[in-house]
């Protein structure tokens, strides 16, 4: 079940924008997206914390709270275009994980089968399976890919005596047929993890990963291209899941399992609206983000603007396809504003 706001801490909204109730189709009968809270870290392996993310990840802004939030790069306000509604917290209890993912599972299910994107903020990893696998209930299971954003590939079989934790959600997936290991790209690993017998499973799947090593070498824009042509093949549409730790420590220390060497916020920020401009992007989530150890807020910070760029990309894709237009990201700021400039 959702709470009609959040499990931990005082009510409040993403930003600001309308609430809704998921037993309620007609409060969210509008709404292109959804967004929905995973307060859940019974899935973590080393440090905890991520419970607290999606309080963190909705408030952490220094603007007023109002519903809106006009993109200076895209011309577009994201909230208001899409009529983004809060659905709050799927309520999940972290001593019971089976439980709390299949709930999350029921969720996102119904978000989508309202024709709505969800946003999920996490949340540890482990609730990918749930939040990819809803969709993919929906529209098909293998007709979904995934653009996974991540310091570690989450392929693991059994950790500490089970078959779920946030290491492990991409095999579950996988396994489970709802999401095919051909159509399953991973941007950013890096690191002494997973060990060779799993890198071997990944391989037989047909998974296509890209290291940090090749990231650099490639150039990360490169790499994008090469994966949105294979989401795409066969596909109708790409669920996109950022582990918050693909980011350098620097960028993001506040999270479980912190690998140094990642992404920079520009380049995660940078890839998010590419991908939610170009592909066709019909679920969402953000997680890891841990609140006790972040510093600054620099990490909950970065997480809101990850949510805030997605949604300011899919506003803009559906704006240039309605009105047949096209976003020049050469144009200056104000050249749309000065009469007689072009």
């Amino acid at each position: 079940m959702t709470r009609m706001g959040q499990q931990f801490g005082p009510d409040f909204t993403f930003l600001g924008v309308p609430m809704c109730d998921l037993d309620d189709p007609s409060s969210y009968a509008d709404a292109a997206v959804v967004i929905l809270g995973a307060p859940f870290d019974g899935g973590t392996s080393h440090r905890p914390g991520a419970r607290f993310g999606p309080m963190a990840i909705r408030m952490q802004d220094y603007l007023p709270h109002d519903g809106s939030r006009p993109s200076l790069a895209l011309r577009t306000d994201g909230l208001v275009e899409l009529g983004v509604k809060d659905a709050g917290d799927v309520e999940m209890y972290s001593g019971d994980i089976e439980r709390a993912l299949a709930t999350l599972e029921a969720a996102v299910e119904k978000v989508t089968r309202a024709g709505a994107i969800p946003v999920v903020l996490g949340g540890d990893h482990s609730i990918a399976f749930p939040d990819a696998k809803g969709v993919a209930n929906v529209l098909g299971h293998g007709r979904v890919s995934m653009i996974h954003f991540d310091a570690h590939a989450d392929t693991g079989d059994i950790e500490f005596g089970s078959l779920w934790g946030h290491g492990q959600p991409m095999r579950r997936l996988i396994e489970s047929g709802a999401l095919r290991g051909d159509r399953f790209l991973q941007i950013g690993l890096r690191g002494y993890w997973p060990e060779p017998e799993t890198l071997d499973w990944m391989a037989g799947q047909q998974m296509r990963s890209y290291e940090m090593t090749e990231i650099v070498h490639r150039g990360l824009g490169e790499c994008l291209t090469e994966a949105f042509t294979i989401a795409t093949d066969e596909c109708e549409g790409v669920f996109l899941s950022v582990d918050i730790d693909v980011c350098d420590p620097g960028h993001a220390p506040g999270t479980g399992t912190p690998e140094p060497g990642g992404l920079s916020a520009r380049e995660l920020l940078d890839a998010v609206r590419r991908i939610c401009l170009e592909l066709p992007v019909v679920g969402v989530d953000v997680v890891e983000v841990s609140p006790p150890y972040d510093h600054a807020d620099i990490t909950a910070a970065l997480a809101n603007r990850v949510v805030l760029e997605a949604l300011s990309a899919i506003a803009r894709k559906r704006r240039d396809e309605r009105d047949g237009t096209s976003w020049d990201p050469a144009l200056p700021l104000l050249a749309d504003r000065i009469p007689g400039e072009d």
